[in-house]
């Protein structure tokens, strides 16, 4: 087999494949096998027609038909990995010379594929990356001390205008020109939420128990959703938190500590490692914005439309051209900072453990709900396995990328996330990269290696 490519643009290439027949042949052998089941000629059993008489009562046009739809496939995916194409989408295939007759002439065809494009990356350590300093101050400790109040708090209803912050025990009705539309009663609000109607805060602000206001608004639900009302609502009752004395009884009833001077040093702890978390999470982000300030990528226009397509026809959105917009900004943020990461990931020339991939894939089975060997087995069933190797190969990418640059706070202070990003020492002790299992047992291994022992599965 011959291949060569010419590129398009920088995103879309054209791959011209020539096959000969003797590379052909075993697909032309199934495809006769294949007929012969299905023909019924005089004279012969099914499957044992010869291939010649398939020639004359069939045709070759049929045999090689089916030949080329059989094999074509596997000869374009052969072609691709030895032009070193990274593929973004599916070909667009056109079959340009067939083998004439049986036992000479070659298969030749065009496909013309969007892929990742060719980008140079600037060198990690001339990057500057800044974060905000962990320092913990006493402020930050007192407002942890008062969210664990708030939760050990009770409501008391009070005779006075409703305040920010109070929560009010509210009806509420919504007409569009005079026509009741929605209707609401007994719902308890806190005002400052924001999380119902816009204007419902300003006006329950001032209300008293019993008292009643109008105001305009957009709705926010339902099949009048963002069609301007004229909303009434009443205040029923209104009621304050109360909070505990922040003291030791406190501290015994919210907490495993005696004292509240324990109690404070615990959430001074956890303030510092949320903190330092954070400084983690922002170096990272830091580190993918400078990254993309640095290089222009563009980004294959096909391969956006197929998952902005994918993702409004999931919703049953397709004639939505707002959302449709919408869609197509997050579409093209994503592919970009994909192509960005699997391209830093091969110049840091990233492996992915299996212990790292089994890690990542119980972590997602959790977010969808799922038992992890039945998510693990039905990723594998569809072929997913490397798309989640790159996915935990890509967010590596960043964190091996962050040992090779010094990340400082806005203090001039340098920050040491090795917690978080790990060494390179701990890469070399991992275990067994996914890609020379998967290269030696087959992607199932991974499956099977992670189901527990026969007698801790159900009926083992």
């Amino acid at each position: 087999m011959k291949s060569a490519v010419e590129t398009l643009d920088p995103t879309k290439v054209k791959l011209t494949v020539e096959v000969e027949y003797d590379e052909l042949k075993p697909s032309i052998d199934h495809a006769y096998k294949h007929i012969a089941e299905q023909v019924n000629i005089p004279g012969f059993r099914k499957g044992k027609v010869p291939p010649r008489v398939i020639d004359q009562r069939v045709g070759w046009g049929a045999v090689i038909e089916h030949a080329v739809n059989d094999a074509l496939s596997g000869f374009y995916r052969q072609a691709a990995s030895e032009e070193n194409l990274r593929p973004l989408g599916q070909p667009e295939v056109e079959v340009t010379e067939i083998p004439a007759k049986a036992g000479e002439g070659q298969l030749v065809f065009t496909a013309e594929v969007e892929v990742r494009p060719e980008i140079t990356l600037p060198a990690l350590d001339s990057l500057a990356i800044t974060v905000e300093p962990a320092e913990v101050t006493d402020e930050d400790v007192t407002e942890r001390l008062d969210a664990l109040r708030e939760r050990f708090g009770t409501l008391v209803g009070v005779d006075r205008p409703a305040a920010e912050g109070d929560f009010v025990v509210l009806d509420l009705k919504a007409e569009i020109d005079g026509e009741e539309v929605d209707s609401v009663s007994g719902v308890s609000y806190q005002i400052g939420s924001g999380n119902m109607l816009e204007g419902l805060d300003e006006a329950l602000t001032g209300l008293s128990a019993d008292e009643t206001t109008t105001f305009n608004a957009p709705l926010a639900g339902g099949e009048h959703e963002g069609k301007e009302a004229a909303v009434t609502v009443t205040a029923t009752s209104v009621k304050q938190r109360d909070l505990p004395e922040a003291d030791d009884d406190f501290a015994q009833l919210a907490s495993e500590f005696d004292t509240l001077e324990e109690l404070t040093a615990d959430l001074r702890e956890q303030v510092a490692s949320i903190k330092t978390s954070n400084q983690a999470v922002a170096a990272r982000d830091e580190l993918l914005k400078a990254l993309n300030d640095a290089v222009e990528i563009p980004v294959p226009a096909g391969a956006v439309e197929a998952e902005v397509h994918r993702h409004l026809e999931s919703e049953g959105r397709l004639e939505d051209d707002t959302h449709r917009a919408e869609v197509t900004v997050e579409a093209t943020d994503a592919l970009r900072n994909q192509i960005l990461l699997d391209t830093l990931a091969e110049q840091l020339e990233i492996k992915v453990a299996q212990n790292e991939l089994l890690e990542y894939l119980v972590s997602a089975s959790r977010q969808y709900g799922m038992d992890p060997n039945q998510f693990i087995q039905s990723l594998d069933q569809g072929g997913q396995i490397p798309a989640m190797v790159g996915e935990v190969a890509r967010s590596k990418s960043l964190a091996v990328a962050l040992r090779q640059i010094e990340v400082k706070d806005t203090a001039g202070n340098v920050v040491d996330l090795t917690e978080f990003i790990g060494s390179d020492d701990e890469d070399a002790a991992a275990d067994e990269p996914v890609e020379d299992v998967a290269g030696e047992r087959g992607e199932e291994a991974l499956v099977a290696d992670s189901r527990p022992p026969a007698a801790e599965r159900p009926g083992g």
